[in-house]
């Protein structure tokens, strides 16, 4: 059985490494990698290739950024031209991101079968452009593997509940398999001058934030005025970098700004950090695996049994919010339950079964 993967940022390749890495050990699977090159900042990419061991592309479409409809329209043409050449008998798609959607609908108009990893995953905030491409990515593949119940739920929900199949979250078997390479391997706390269990780790990346003046003017002074209760670590992305310039916003001394880290970097400043101050996806999760409460700077989260936990709060950009949150949860962290709603870290090892079992019906 032949597969392609299509990958093209940071979170698709952590989560590609825990799939892949099963692959690799089963004589009957091939598995053909398409990197697209959304991420293409060595920071944001060729690290994590070597951290995790995933194995090198056959193809580096080097797509770059670009506006939503070129950059998808492109990588489209692209995925096509690969899987015409190619003949795979299914196309594996992770995740959210312009990458995701683009291959599945390249696989969809050859008619090759495709599975969607991290599936049925919903904001219901039709204005983020990660709610469209899941939503479309979910309504063409025919398998659809979901990390949590209330994935599968939304899959009944929208009429796609017979491709629906609870595997667990692949992004918590990465986060076991690598914290112990990490601790070898790493140690951020000396390189950064931050002590474990003393700091706050930052991060902010979305376009809803980055973008508005207002909402990234109301994460700074919130940033700015944490640093005085306690040290705030912030690895900058590049988007987020480039406004703060051209907003004329500052961040003070105990802020630490950050070049990208390195996944086993993330993996310890998320381990060892007392908060997390996020707008990432996959960030409230790893939060959640590590027991370090979450303070969301989003409007919605897809991923709501963190919520319900009490180990999540959403706040948006909104500075008053942000400070309550935070100070709350300084003073007080929540019981640990005692479910693991994503699984038993064997999220990898039930898709490829599936994956295999598959082919009966290919």
């Amino acid at each position: 059985m032949k597969i392609c993967t299509v990958i093209g940022a940071r979170p698709q390749f952590i989560k590609a490494a825990a799939v892949s890495s099963v692959i690799a050990r089963n004589s009957e699977i091939s598995e053909v990698i398409i990197h697209t090159g959304q991420h293409y900042d060595p920071d944001m990419s060729d690290i994590f290739f070597s951290q995790l061991g995933i194995p090198k592309e056959k193809y580096n479409l080097n797509i770059g950024s670009g506006n939503h409809g070129a950059q998808t329209g492109r990588m489209l043409s692209e995925i096509e031209n690969v899987l015409t050449a190619e003949k795979p008998d299914r196309m594996l798609v992770y995740g959210d991101t312009n990458s995701t959607v683009a291959a599945a609908l390249a696989a969809v108009k050859l008619h090759i079968p495709t599975a969607h990893v991290e599936a049925g995953m919903r904001s219901f905030n039709r204005e983020m452009p990660e709610e469209i491409n899941r939503v479309v990515s979910d309504h063409i593949s025919d398998i659809n593997f979901c990390s949590t119940l209330p994935a599968v739920k939304n899959l009944e929900n929208e009429g796609r509940g017979q491709t629906a199949i609870l595997v667990g979250d692949v992004m918590y078997d990465c986060a076991l398999k690598f914290s112990d390479a990490a601790e070898k391997n790493c140690d951020p706390f000396s390189k950064f001058a931050i002590r474990k269990n003393n700091y706050i780790l930052m991060t902010c990346h979305r376009p809803a934030n980055t973008d508005s003046r207002e909402n990234l003017s109301q994460i700074v002074h919130a940033a700015n005025d944490i640093s005085e209760i306690c040290p705030v670590l912030y690895p900058i992305h590049p988007r987020t970098k480039k406004y703060i310039a051209e907003y004329g916003l500052s961040f003070s001394q105990n802020v630490k700004i950050v070049s990208p880290l390195s996944y086993f970097d993330m993996l310890l400043a998320e381990r060892y950090a007392k908060l997390i101050l996020t707008d990432s996806g996959g960030i409230q999760k790893e939060a959640f695996f590590y027991q370090v409460p979450c303070v969301t700077m989003r409007e919605e989260t897809e991923w709501v049994e963190t919520v319900e936990m009490g180990w999540n709060v959403i706040t948006g950009a909104d500075y008053g919010k942000i400070m309550s949150c935070v100070k709350a949860f300084l003073s007080k962290k929540p019981p640990y339950p005692s479910v693991k709603p994503y699984g038993n870290g064997d999220a990898s090892e039930k898709i490829v079964k599936h994956l295999l079992n598959s082919r009966d019906h290919v």
